[in-house]
């Protein structure tokens, strides 16, 4: 190897060397304390009280089929998710290898209104267009 290489190659490493070692020591910097906490002594009289957050919106919503629950929604905010009963399917039973006892809750992603355009335009024409006359009280012929 040509010795201008190897003087490139060194110098090159020393520098990776200085780039770790000065990300090692900002990694260890802390951004910022940590709160402080009260600390209650075990058996103490102090209630602990939780309060909601005023204005948070809930909504539970279930849906039922012969007295058993199979759909409920939960809106809390802006989030809505669907949670439904996990029922095996065929001879399937509870704690078997072929069911599963939990079922993940189902976000609704987006939703699609193809149809609205046309709605908006036909509530537009029927706006627009006049009512036709009542109709007269002449005898028929």
């Amino acid at each position: 190897m040509p010795r201008t290489s190897w003087k490139v190659l060194s110098s090159l490493t020393l520098g990776l060397l200085l780039l770790q070692a000065a990300l090692a020591g900002a990694q260890n910097t802390p951004s910022s304390a940590p709160p402080k906490l009260e600390r209650i002594e075990d058996g103490s009289d102090t209630p602990i009280t939780v309060t909601a957050k005023p204005g948070s919106d809930k909504k539970i919503t279930e849906k039922r089929e012969q007295g058993k629950v199979t759909e409920v929604k939960v809106k809390s905010g802006k989030s809505e998710y669907t949670m439904k009963p996990n029922t095996p399917a065929g001879n399937g039973q509870p704690g078997d290898v072929q069911s599963n006892a939990t079922r993940a809750p189902q976000w609704q992603v987006m939703e699609f209104n193809l149809n609205k355009k046309k709605k908006e335009e036909a509530s537009k024409e029927a706006a627009s267009t006049p009512a036709p006359p009542p109709p007269s009280s002449a005898p028929a012929k």
